[in-house]
């Protein structure tokens, strides 16, 4: 086999030199810059891609924080609401009830008043229903109609005397 003839190794040994220098200038000149060139944009889209995430993700952690204060402050104001309707509530309530209780005393009273009245007619009809039946019954016993006067004055002496 010519080439493990050891009388051209000098001149492989130079050709392999010589292409190995060659390949090592095309590679570091052009291929390599290219290379190193994809890597290095690749890097920089990752760096701006981890930045973007990480603008992003304090974005949405300050949304978050935003949300929940306006939650918070919502549920303290609903609280609030509802605290004023409670009140308003419990007023109206009073209100009502304070109305309640002086038209109850007030029919109450009109009430008593109109007891009261019946009360003094009865005791009057009584006095005259009385001396009526006094009148009647005496002169059924007697057989004489007393005076109207006399039996008057009877029935409310009687009526004076039982009362005392």
């Amino acid at each position: 086999m010519p080439q493990l003839d050891p009388s051209i190794f000098p001149t492989q040994i130079v050709w392999l030199a010589i292409t190995f220098v060659l390949l090592y200038l095309v590679l570091s000149r052009v291929a390599l810059p290219r290379v190193a060139e994809v890597l290095e944009a690749r890097q920089n889209k990752i760096d701006d891609d981890l930045d973007k995430a990480a603008k992003l993700k304090s974005e949405a952690e300050a949304t978050l924080k935003a949300y929940e204060r306006a939650i918070a402050e919502a549920r303290t104001e609903a609280q609030a609401t509802l605290r004023e309707a409670a009140e308003d509530a419990a007023k109206e309530a009073q209100a009502r009830g304070n109305e309640l209780n002086e038209r109850l005393g007030r029919d109450i009273r009109a009430a008593e008043d109109r007891i009261a009245q019946a009360k003094r007619d009865a005791v009057a009809s009584i006095a005259d229903i009385a001396s009526d039946a006094a009148r009647r019954a005496t002169e059924r016993l007697v057989g004489k109609a007393p005076e109207g006067a006399a039996v008057k004055a009877a029935v409310d002496a009687a009526m004076k005397g039982g009362r005392g």
